[in-house]
């Protein structure tokens, strides 16, 4: 049985209902599916204000829970931050950095995000490294230089044996619909998994239909979920399905 990481970012959206309801949904498939618990590691990215609700409700489910983005200062005078030793108290495990929304949206440049990546290993979290190259981009041939610098600078300094994860995420597949062919998703993981030998995860329309013959690639390890991890069943039928394939 292969190891699954099944992570799932909530983005902006859910509120403290919707996260008793997930645990709810949550409960009752681990009732129904006790096995899929089995090799499996589960992680939730909810909006900071919903974290400790998380924290209090998943934990003990075995779910895991995360934060969506950290600061790269430990302290201060940083309206609007948060800083990783503060997630780490509210309950947090993983800090996703780097995402193609912080990236594109609101401009972190691949050292900053390695600051925070730096400032979250040093507060004992696990930090979820997003990579992922554009339409442009793909189309001009230029996936792998574009993976290779972000990589290679996200994890400059990182302390010998650092525990972290690192996430391909094709940018014109995310909210789109559109997928990366498994084949193409298993070339740019590899690549990923030669360089830093640490698990890779694939971001980028992950759902039910799709997840067997994605997660069944030897070099892809999980996923990180969008859209579909928003409702619990949608969610651990991603799990479900691929378990499935195995048999």
């Amino acid at each position: 049985m292969k190891k699954i990481f099944l992570f799932g970012n909530w983005k902006m959206n859910q509120n403290l209902h919707a996260t008793k309801n997930f645990a709810a949904e949550s409960a009752a498939f681990f009732l129904e599916q006790p096995d899929m618990k089995a090799e499996t590691e589960i992680c939730i990215f909810p909006p900071f204000v919903l974290i400790p609700e998380a924290a209090k409700n998943f934990t003990k489910l075995g779910i895991n829970v995360g934060a969506q983005n950290a600061s790269d200062h430990g302290e201060g005078a940083y309206t609007g931050e948060v800083a990783p030793s503060m997630l780490k108290e509210a309950g947090c495990r993983c800090v996703i950095v780097g995402h193609s929304e912080r990236r594109h949206i609101y401009g972190e440049t691949s050292e900053l995000v390695n600051k925070k990546a730096l400032n979250c290993l040093a507060s004992g979290l696990i930090p979820v490294l997003c990579v992922g190259e554009t339409l442009k981009e793909r189309d001009a041939g230029q996936t792998i230089d574009v993976i290779s610098s972000q990589l290679q600078k996200g994890v400059k300094d990182f302390p010998v044996g650092a525990a972290y994860i690192v996430a391909y995420e094709p940018v014109w597949a995310i909210g789109t619909g559109r997928a990366a062919s498994a084949q193409d998703a298993e070339k740019v993981c590899r690549l990923i998994k030669d360089s830093v030998h640490v698990p890779v995860l694939y971001g980028g329309s992950v759902k039910p239909s799709n997840a067997a013959e994605l997660f069944s690639q030897p070099s892809i390890d999980g996923g990180l979920i969008g859209g579909a991890s928003l409702k619990a069943r949608d969610f651990f039928e991603i799990l479900k399905n691929f378990r499935a394939s195995e048999i």
